[in-house]
């Protein structure tokens, strides 16, 4: 960790454990912007605080003893009480709370106490001044589960995996050579094949993990004798009522109840390391998301961010993704949080992505939008190209069900101009989105044009202007008599007054459709020989996003 960094206020506690161990049920974390320490509540001993501290009262039920030691922890400053959920904040609870200025958390159902005063602890020293080694969870390097995988894998005399919720292989132990075929290629493919899993699905295998808290035996599987020779025994990850993955050992004969229990209080700890890597990992996100806006913004702090984003001192550009459209397999119910997830799973692979092919970027998810700023060598004047290639690999390497969209802004020179190439990028995401790119991907100076006609339609639309002159006159004529008058203005206009393609495009004899064009021009006060009347009609139909009805089948129609 890195030394000075200021300790974790109960805020942040509460974002980074809140959706797995606690959650606020009554007051506000805000004001304590530094919590000094843990202590477990003892009824028996004397109550002695550091300042800002987080209590755990483990044994606290009643709400009349909980009101009791919000007062009392009032008086010594206490920062928070955490008690076993649920508790129900009623009046007077709620009241005590404001009166002692102590916010009241509850531990998830099925949690440990050790869980959380270990993760408390760990985000608590994060900073300290004198920090000289790395954080240790049980006696092993924070987040280093290959070290914890060989000690489990000593405990119990087998081979181990680690995996998530997906089959996939977080850590494995040594001695992997001991086990058969079937473990050998979930290793080098750090995912368990699918058509083991598959038969595990069909077993119920997975159903019986993760209900159980204990472990669980799993036999060789039917018509794999060559690959799967060895049962395995596996135990679910759980924080809390949350499944985090699973540890599988393969093993030749059942364990012993020593090794079960080793088995069981492993994957306490496993748990630990998860949490904290996924603590983590969260915390680096929101603070690259931080310095990529504070630097999109161009503010005072954008030189800073750059600096601390490893992009100083060198022309950058930005490009700006999203998907767009629903999966086909969701259909109208597709969620607001699918599509959030979504949202991040790209721009995280799209980091990835920016990160092999750049030597300097950095990209986070803002919004609804993912921002990726890479930076450009100042003796190439292709940058903006590359950039569109290099996307265009992306978007062909993903596998989205949704179309992603991605929009590329100018070169800037220098951090004042990289908020210019944020709107340029923007802009020409914006294009894209109205279906006005052929590809998903596009380069502002390629759709400026475009870009600027969205812009003055939004103009006129924020002020009100509704169509005028002979476009007007035109569109009155058509709801009052049923005719066709500004389609076919806008099909001749739009084959630039070729008469014949014009007619094709609407089924219609030339002969006819000539008739309408002088029609057009006497209804419409127009004089279609003069260049400007032309492109003012042009200009009016594209701003008002006019779009001809489909076409009339039939050349007499």
């Amino acid at each position: 960790m890195t030394a000075g960094r200021p300790r974790a206020s109960l805020g942040r506690i509460l974002e980074d454990l809140g959706d797995t161990l606690l959650e606020l049920v009554a007051g506000d974390p805000e004001p304590v912007d530094e919590v000094g320490g843990v202590v477990i509540h003892d009824p028996l001993d004397e109550l002695a605080l550091p300042r800002h501290a987080l209590v755990l009262g483990v044994g606290v039920h009643q709400p009349a003893e909980i009101a009791a030691l919000l007062a009392e922890l009032g008086e010594h400053g206490a920062a928070g009480l955490v008690v076993r959920a649920p508790v129900t904040a009623d009046e007077r609870l709620a009241g005590t709370v404001e009166r002692s200025g102590v916010a009241l958390l509850g531990l998830t159902r099925g949690a440990s106490w050790t869980q959380l005063a270990a993760m408390l602890r760990s985000l608590i020293a994060e900073g300290d001044v004198g920090d000289t080694g790395p954080e240790t969870l049980g006696g092993m390097p924070s987040g280093d589960l290959f070290t914890l995988a060989n000690a489990i894998s000593t405990l119990l005399d087998a081979p181990i995996t680690i995996e998530d919720r997906s089959s996939r292989v977080l850590a494995f132990s040594g001695r992997q050579d001991e086990a058969d075929p079937s473990r050998i290629a979930t290793v080098l493919g750090r995912q368990v094949p699918q058509r083991f899993t598959r038969i595990l699905e069909e077993r119920g295998v997975f159903h019986e993990l993760y209900r159980s808290e204990d472990p669980i035996e799993v036999a060789p599987m039917p018509g794999t004798a060559a690959e799967i020779t060895l049962r395995r025994v596996a135990l679910a990850i759980r924080a809390g009522d949350e499944i985090l993955g699973s540890i599988w050992a393969a093993v030749r004969s059942p364990l012993s109840a020593e090794r079960t229990q080793a088995l069981r209080d492993a994957a306490k700890l496993v748990a630990l390391h998860l949490l904290r890597l996924r603590a983590g990992a969260d915390v680096e996100r929101r603070l690259r998301a931080d310095l990529v806006a504070t630097a999109l913004e161009a503010g005072p702090g954008a030189a800073d961010a750059l600096t601390r984003l490893g992009l100083a001192d060198a022309g950058c550009l930005v490009l700006a993704l999203t998907p767009v459209g629903l999966a086909e397999d969701e259909g109208l119910t597709a969620t607001h949080a699918q599509l959030v997830a979504e949202r991040q799973r790209l721009t995280d692979a799209f980091s990835m992505h920016l990160s092999a092919v750049y030597p300097r970027s950095a990209a986070a998810l803002i919004g609804d939008v993912g921002y990726g700023i890479v930076g450009c060598r100042p003796d190439r004047g292709d940058a903006e190209q590359r950039a569109v290639r290099v996307t265009r690999e992306f978007l062909g390497r993903i596998g989205s069900s949704r179309r992603v969209l991605v929009g590329v802004g100018s070169v800037a020179h220098d951090h004042a101009g990289l908020a210019r190439s944020r709107a340029g990028a923007d802009r020409a995401l914006r294009v894209l989105r109205r279906g006005n790119g052929s590809t998903g991907v596009a380069r502002i100076a390629d759709v400026y044009v475009d870009a600027l006609l969205i812009e003055l339609a939004d103009l006129a639309a924020a002020r009100g202007d509704q169509p005028s002159g002979p476009v007007a006159r035109l569109l009155a004529y058509d709801a009052k008599r049923r005719t066709c008058l500004v389609e076919t203005l806008h099909a001749w206009l739009t084959a630039f007054g070729d008469v014949v393609a014009a007619a094709t495009t609407l089924h219609t004899h030339p002969n006819t459709f000539r008739y309408r064009l002088r029609r057009l021009a006497e209804v419409g006060g127009i004089d279609l020989a003069d260049p400007d009347a032309r492109f003012a009609a042009m200009l009016e139909l594209r701003l008002m996003g006019y779009s001809p009805p489909a076409a009339r089948s039939g050349p007499g129609s």
